[in-house]
């Protein structure tokens, strides 16, 4: 049997270097043709003999996918599958994977490194060790107000693989769990975990994480309304989807006062290249990171672990 045709559009967006790719580049039946990255106008030429495309964030519209006619295989190296045309790909009976949890210890890890850092003030403190400790008249300084969590109301939004992992560290931190209903989304009950409407969940959280996927019902969640209604010393959390939490309505809410603080790994356009209003440099208590929650070694070597075992296992039942 020839071989396949097989394409990796963006390999660097997995940042390889760390990596082992031998578990999908060593797939006998595939002849792969790797690109670092691929524009929106190179991906239908670069895809038109391929049995087998693999994508993290290279769109797969319409158009490129009619440009591929031998076209079998879609693997997403990610969870969220918003960059194929789904209904383009049913049409041509095009199998499309995406790969899940995977990162999950390395979501939560990050979740809770901007917890931490924002209820115990660890960068303020770090530059009032750099900048003034050595003129304190006592032998600590205590500037900025320090938060404990044992006690607190963790409140989850999305109580799915993710929020149940943040969860199960907030129970260890003797925090209580709620979880928010979205409106207008289905979701599983959870015989330990209170789930409250999205009004009440937000006046009795003292942490919000979101944990959801963004979809219509979830563009714009977290709106000024919903800032409002939070607690003055609640902290915002987002290393879901950028565009669950109105940007411009977060950055006046930490400028104002409204909400203690927030840590977002997220933004609506990433890379943010024409600047976004949460990159100003004068909000407080605002840590920003570049959409790398879910980064670790381990994280990215799972998920070309996964992504290997999904195309082998459709090659293994189309072969037979």
């Amino acid at each position: 049997m020839a071989a396949l045709k097989g394409v990796i559009l963006d390999r660097d967006s997995l940042h390889p270097d760390d990596l082992d790719l031998r578990p999908l580049l060593n797939i006998a039946a595939v002849d792969w043709h790797s690109y670092a990255n691929t524009s929106a106008s190179q991906t239908a030429q670069r895809i038109a003999r391929a049995d087998i495309v693999l994508t993290n964030k290279v769109l797969l519209g319409a158009a490129e996918i009619g440009a591929a006619s031998q076209l079998k295989y879609i693997g997403v190296l990610a969870t969220g599958t918003n960059v194929v045309d789904h209904r383009a790909a049913q049409q041509r009976h095009i199998t499309v994977n995406n790969c899940v949890a995977y990162g999950t210890a390395s979501v939560v890890q990050h979740t809770w490194a901007l917890i931490l850092s924002l209820s115990t003030q660890l960068q303020a403190y770090h530059r009032v060790a750099q900048e003034a400790w050595s003129q304190s008249p006592f032998f600590s300084v205590l500037d900025h107000p320090i938060s404990e969590l044992a006690g607190k109301t963790l409140g989850i939004i999305g109580y799915g693989e993710l929020g149940r992992g943040v969860a199960a560290v907030g129970r260890a931190f003797g925090m209580n769990i709620v979880s928010a209903a979205i409106p207008g989304w289905q979701s599983a009950s959870h015989r330990t975990t209170p789930r409250l409407p999205l009004a009440q969940f937000l006046a009795s959280a003292d942490v919000v994480s979101i944990h959801c996927p963004l979809s219509e019902q979830t563009h714009n969640l977290i709106d000024r309304q919903e800032l409002q209604q939070m607690k003055a010393s609640a902290l915002l959390i987002n290393c879901a989807r950028g565009g669950i939490v109105n940007e411009t309505a977060l950055a006046q809410a930490l400028r104002q006062g409204s909400i203690a603080g927030a840590g977002v790994d997220v933004l609506t356009r990433e890379p943010p290249r024409d600047g976004n209003a949460l990159l100003a440099p004068d909000i407080p208590n605002l840590i920003i990171t570049p959409h790398c929650a879910w980064g670790s070694r381990e994280a990215r070597q799972r998920l070309v672990v996964q992504a290997a075992d999904k195309l082998g296992a459709f090659i293994g039942a189309v072969q037979r």
